[in-house]
């Protein structure tokens, strides 16, 4: 082969691959249909060609919807990349909220749900709605390859590690402190101490161990490295060392929804991030306290593949969590 010579590829209509895109990513013939605005006819006509050009099943129908070969999970995420390389170098159409209709999908955990949803989706209320949010859980999924493929949008929670296809802002810095009920014996002490801390059962939450590939607290997934402990476990702990003492885990819960009815009229003391803590304050007369050691606070993040960074569509739904993020860091 010469130098200059580019390798023969096979001629495939730029539609089939948006087809196969479609389908890869809903899995279901009629729903790429919709997508795509085609009739469900067309859409398996189209895949009888790509398959016949690839040589290969690519799809196989289960009862669990369209599953990819090996090989379309192989092309899948570098041929999405390329189909948005072309669309945005062709050119990309302006966005405009107020007649938008579009489904952004995040992943977040419920506490970020719970304290960013709301206002959130009051603002979109207002400024754009026909869009729609799909949220789904960022403890049980690979999330790095649900980035990857396209089927998150973007993703919130702690990172220690990115990889440079994944781009990131800082929603806030976050920092951990003490949950309790009113009247919990230590809010009565001119100041909480280590020695006080260690008299007290914990409850703490974890999204993972190491049972599911958690080191130091954080889970490794191609090149992203997200927080599994949802507080300073080893801090904690080499700090109870140090005075001779260790902590009570009394219980490590996977959510805090049930949080205000564990520290209800309890000598349990909650370990969380200060934006629940304050909602929780709110809503269940729930009172905090600042923890008895140093803990650098940590930046809250919104991460999502780099090939979206410049899409006007995401440029827009980012500002709208900047916005509702300072919004909440403004509040006492």
């Amino acid at each position: 082969m010469l130098r200059d010579e580019v390798p023969s590829v096979p001629r495939i209509d730029l539609n089939l691959l948006r087809v196969f895109d479609a389908v890869y990513e809903d899995r279901s013939i009629l729903l790429a249909s919709k997508r795509l605005h085609l009739s469900q006819s067309a859409v398996s006509h189209a895949l009888t060609r790509l398959r016949e050009s690839l040589q290969d099943e690519l799809f196989i129908r289960t009862a669990r919807g369209m599953q990819p070969s090996a090989r379309a999970e192989a092309i899948a995420g570098p041929l999405r990349e390329a189909l948005l390389t072309i669309q945005r170098t062709v050119g990309v159409e302006a966005f405009d909220p107020s007649t938008a209709t579009r489904t952004f999908t995040l992943a977040a955990n419920d506490y970020l749900s719970a304290v960013l949803l709301a206002p959130l989706l009051r603002r979109l209320a207002q400024q754009a709605p026909g869009v729609e949010l799909v949220v789904r859980p960022s403890t049980r999924l690979d999330l790095a390859e649900q980035i990857d493929v396209g089927r998150i949008d973007l993703a919130l929670g702690l990172f220690a590690e990115l990889p440079q296809r994944i781009h990131s802002t800082c929603l806030w810095q976050q920092q951990d402190v003490m949950l309790m009920c009113p009247g919990h014996p230590m809010l009565e002490l001119p100041a909480v101490t280590l020695e006080a801390l260690a008299d007290y059962p914990l409850v703490t939450l974890s999204v993972g161990g190491q049972e599911e590939g958690a080191v130091n607290g954080y889970i490794l997934e191609r090149g992203i490295a997200r927080q599994s402990e949802m507080f300073d476990r080893q801090r904690l702990e080499q700090a109870l060392a140090a005075i001779g003492r260790r902590p009570d885990y009394k219980v490590t819960l996977p959510h805090s929804l049930v949080l205000p009815q564990l520290l209800e009229q309890s000598r349990w003391v909650a370990i969380v991030p200060a934006p629940l803590a304050r909602a929780f304050e709110q809503r269940f007369a729930l009172s905090q306290r600042a923890l008895p050691l140093a803990v650098e606070p940590s930046p809250l993040l919104a991460i999502w593949h780099g090939r979206n960074s410049a899409d006007p569509a995401h440029l827009w739904l980012r500002q709208q969590l900047l916005e509702v993020a300072a919004t909440l860091a403004e509040q006492p």
